[in-house]
């Protein structure tokens, strides 16, 4: 294959990258004006951002698995025309379950997306450009996340907020003509007997299980028994995958490589201890340090644009040396901005806020590409599609609980104080939470270079 046709591949691979995160990150700001047109509550409009990322990590095991089965090209075209489709039906929707059910739709399309984009790319580029591709598709995921709020805030400003499901249709109908002209070779990668039907439903049951108990931990008295169910779920997925000849999930890759696995770890914790400080930060600006809506949203541009500019260099570093060191130094930088933050807080300094978010900026392109090719390097190339729909499903999962331990603390009572002081509490106590768990997340990330160096 030629520089060019893997150029315009990775093209395609980033446009689809930019488009879920963009999906979300641009509809914060007009919940509330969906909320005025249905006369939806506001935990009915927490739903509208939830579904999309439960279902996404339903879906996310099963598609890999298809991928392998009918082809990586097919379902990644597949996956953008139903994102295309289902971002049409929300222009037209005519009430709030049918929004709802269309943003399901989309949760299954960007399952599609995340199941095979990152493997097309490891497939596509030789080892020695793999990582600087990954970096570049990681760059387009900031890029999503950085212009979501500032475009779909103008789009739902100017023109109401169908218009942003506009914009994403326009965007996804290029992804896709732009699949059918240059996208040809199916990349089977090995011969699949089956889908593992009943794997994919016990997956599917738990996980809906785990991630809704979860997400309504701090808001439903039940929702620790519907959190233990999915894991008692989950345990019967596990024994049932053991003992089936073609799984969707081989847990023995799982058990008998340290490097994917540590990986796939240090890529949850990650994303669990980084999730929700953009969430942190925005109610921390506006309501603590009196910031207009503006103003926060220019300062919260920071940490995602350093992301962006600095991820195609980190991964070609990891091109060059070993990715896992790399990876490593960004968990704890990362680590490292997070208690600055806990600082920043605590002293209520403005100024101090702009070279935190910097150094968690770096810190995180340093972590992202380089744990992506470490993952994707670790696996022969049958198992890219599982790769790759892991690593879609760690991060899913981290982002989730990183919004859940976030929606705990921030319902912590305290008696004695005013509920400014109050709210200034407990953000800090969720950055120093996040610190911690960056911590922690250093060790896993930092012992599979010790498998590297026993092979």
């Amino acid at each position: 294959m030629t520089v060019t046709n893997r150029n315009k591949i990775l093209l395609i691979m980033m446009m689809s990258s930019f488009v879920t995160p963009f999906t979300s990150s641009a509809l914060t700001l007009s919940l509330p004006d969906i909320g005025r047109a249905y006369g939806a509550a506001a935990n009915e409009l927490g739903w509208v951002l939830e579904i999309f990322l439960l279902v996404s990590i339903v879906f996310l095991l099963p598609m890999g698995k298809l991928a392998d089965r009918l082809g990586k090209r097919r379902i990644f075209f597949w996956g953008t025309l139903l994102f295309t489709i289902s971002s049409c039906l929300c222009i037209f929707t005519p009430n709030m379950t049918f929004l709802l059910a269309a943003r399901g739709l989309q949760g299954v399309a960007a399952a599609m997306l995340y199941a095979t984009n990152m493997s097309i790319v490891a497939l596509v580029f030789p080892p020695e450009k793999r990582g600087q591709a990954l970096g570049w598709m990681v760059s387009m995921v900031y890029v999503g996340l950085a212009c979501g709020p500032v475009l779909g805030g103008l789009l739902n400003y100017y023109a109401g907020w169908q218009s942003i499901f506009i914009f994403i249709t326009l965007a996804c109908l290029a992804c896709v003509l732009a699949t059918q002209r240059y996208l040809h070779e199916e990349w089977l990668a090995q011969k699949v007997t089956g889908v593992d039907g009943k794997g994919s439903v016990l997956y599917g049951f738990a996980m809906v299980l785990a991630m809704f108990g979860l997400s309504e931990l701090a808001n439903l008295a039940w929702a620790f028994a519907v959190l233990l169910g999915g894991l008692f779920v989950f345990a019967f997925f596990v024994r049932h995958e053991l003992q089936e000849k073609d799984p969707i999930l081989p847990l023995y890759i799982l058990a008998g490589n340290r490097e994917f696995s540590l990986s796939n770890l240090a890529a949850m914790i990650n994303y669990s201890a980084t999730f929700g400080i953009s969430f942190l930060l925005s109610i921390y600006l506006q309501s603590v340090l009196g910031l207009s809506s503006r103003e926060a949203g220019f300062m919260m541009l920071i940490q995602p644009i350093v992301m962006a500019m600095l991820s195609p260099m980190a991964g070609k570093l990891s091109d060059k040396y070993p990715p896992g060191k790399i990876a490593s130094l960004g968990m704890s930088v990362t680590a490292l901005g997070i208690l600055g933050l806990v600082l920043a807080v605590h002293l209520e300094s403005l100024w101090l806020v702009v070279p935190v978010v910097m150094i968690i900026g770096v810190g995180f392109a340093l972590f992202a590409a380089p744990n992506n090719n470490a993952i994707m390097g670790s696996v022969p190339k049958k198992y890219y599609s599982l790769a790759t729909s892991m690593l879609g499903t760690v991060r899913l999962v981290g982002q989730v609980t990183s919004v859940a331990i976030v929606t705990m603390i921030m319902s912590l009572d305290w008696d004695f104080l005013t509920s400014s002081d109050e709210l200034l509490r407990n953000i800090e106590i969720s950055f120093i939470v996040f610190t911690i768990l960056c911590a922690i997340g250093i060790v896993p990330s930092a012992a599979r270079r010790e498998q590297k160096k026993a092979k």
